[in-house]
């Protein structure tokens, strides 16, 4: 990796501040850096390690024991009590109860109801409006005030809408309209056109030759004149330098780290793994081998050929208790006493590579395999 600067843009020349504050900085920034870079780098590995060799199994084994202690046995008692008790406490009997008692009352009720408010308030005020209202507004007040509006107000009405409209048109809109336009318009827009110079000329114009002629030449050759040059000049080339200073020696402290954790890990190899790995090799592995095979191997046989003897004696008393049953029946209700042939258990045979038995198949020796092999 290059500690030299790269080629600066052709649009931002290299002054000699820069030049001289580069070497320094770096190998200071390098100095500070690399330290922290390495708690860094062991944090971050002993959080790594800590996920995975504690919290992942910890909380993998605190799900499983809550799923064991709450979730299984909740779901199972919501399901197999909960769920059939409030079924055959409360909804078999509501149901019951709205469908054979309260739907039948309710619907007795409700037509009965209906039929009561329809003959005391609905068809009583039907028969009043259809025939006491109805033909008295309809003869009484209907035809006469239609004729009357046919046959008088219409005419009357027709002609003073006639008159009122040609004395409205000819008596006042058309001289207002005459004197807005040729009048009133042309003295308006002198006076305000008159008077928008004069605003402009007081109180627009002065300010803004003060704000082009004064305030914006010194605000831009007084303050940002130079504010730009400092960061063009000095600020950006500063911060340039310490950005790739911090860079470099960060990518630097990274191959510091990398360097000694490779070397710690190379110690710890030959000091622990090494040594463990040879004991595992030499130690454990042949004894393993053997307790699986001079232990283990035996005793799961001696287990397996007592659960079969377990099997058939079982199966055995339970044929000699249904004979009895059946010998004790015929005794009581009478009847010829037949006596079934009972055939003679054999044992079943363990296949090969496998714990279940097949009828019919030979037994084979207990042998291991790999010994056989």
């Amino acid at each position: 990796m290059s500690m030299e600067k790269p080629p600066s843009r052709p649009d931002e020349p290299e002054g000699c501040l820069t030049a001289v504050i580069r070497i320094p900085v770096r190998i200071v920034v390098l100095v500070i850096v690399v330290p922290v870079r390495m708690v860094w780098d062991v944090l971050v590995v002993g959080a790594r390690a800590l996920d995975r060799t504690v919290l992942r199994p910890a909380g993998r084994a605190l799900a499983w024991l809550g799923r064991a202690l709450f979730v299984r046995p909740g779901v199972w008692l919501w399901r197999q009590v909960v769920v059939p008790a409030v079924h055959h406490v409360l909804v078999v009997p509501g149901v019951w109860l709205y469908r054979h008692v309260l739907a039948p009352v309710g619907r007795g009720l409700a037509q009965g109801l209906g039929w009561l408010a329809k003959a005391l308030f609905v068809w009583p005020w039907v028969a009043l409006w259809r025939y006491v209202v109805v033909p008295v507004a309809r003869y009484g007040i209907g035809v006469p005030a239609a004729w009357v509006y046919r046959w008088v107000l219409t005419p009357l009405g027709g002609g003073a809408s006639y008159l009122l409209g040609r004395l409205w048109r000819y008596g006042i809109a058309l001289p207002l309209t005459w004197l807005y336009r040729h009048l009133l318009a042309p003295v308006g827009r002198g006076l305000a056109q008159g008077l928008g110079w004069l605003a402009k000329a007081l109180f627009v114009w002065p300010w803004v030759a003060l704000w082009r002629y004064a305030v914006v030449p010194v605000v831009r050759y007084g303050v940002v004149v130079p504010l730009v040059w400092l960061y063009r000049r000095v600020l950006a080339p500063v911060g340039r330098e310490l950005l790739d200073a911090l860079r470099v020696g960060w990518r630097v402290a990274g191959f510091v780290s990398r360097a000694v954790g490779r070397a710690l890990a190379w110690v710890a190899w030959n000091l622990v793994g090494r040594p463990g790995a040879w004991f595992y090799r030499t130690v454990c592995t042949p004894v393993g081998h053997w307790v699986r095979d001079q232990v283990w191997a035996p005793a799961r046989r001696a287990a397996v050929a007592a659960g079969q003897a377990a099997r058939e004696g079982l199966a055995a008393a339970r044929a000699t208790v249904r004979q009895a049953r059946r010998d004790a029946w015929r005794a009581l209700v009478g009847g010829p006493r037949v006596t079934e042939p009972v055939e003679p258990v054999v044992a079943s045979a363990r296949t090969l590579g496998s714990t279940t038995t097949a009828s019919g198949a030979a037994p084979e020796p207990e042998i291991s395999l790999r010994k056989r092999g």
